[in-house]
């Protein structure tokens, strides 16, 4: 998988904005104003940094050498994915959706309920 085709997944979700608020090198995908992924575009097989659930992440680091705790990040709430195969298309798409909608689920109401329909 290629950070085109992770890019063109993450902008197709609903009001996701990319900039690159760091460095030239970090690709950065929000919602609503929240990041939810960070892509390390000068890594090689490519790191991706997603949100998630605590329980979740230990569970992911305990089954897959390729991810880590978050680089730069919170440790209980991010996981840094090389992505180099290990972790399938659809599970690693699977991953983006969690990451995109614990960060919607922390919104306030009135902002989640555009998100929910």
């Amino acid at each position: 998988m290629d950070i085109e085709s992770i890019r063109m997944y993450c902008i197709s979700k609903k009001d996701v904005i990319e900039c690159m608020p760091f460095d030239d090198k970090t690709l950065v995908f929000k919602v609503a104003g929240k990041i939810f992924a960070l892509a390390a575009l000068d890594a090689y097989p490519l790191r991706l940094n997603l949100k998630c659930d605590p329980e979740k992440a230990i569970e992911l680091r305990e089954r897959f050498e390729s991810v880590r705790p978050g680089y730069h990040s919170n440790k209980k709430h991010w996981n840094t994915i090389k992505v180099n195969g290990e972790i399938p298309k659809e599970a690693l798409y699977e991953l983006i959706d969690h990451s995109y909608n614990l960060v919607i689920a922390k919104l306030t109401k009135k902002v989640r309920e555009k998100y929910l329909l």
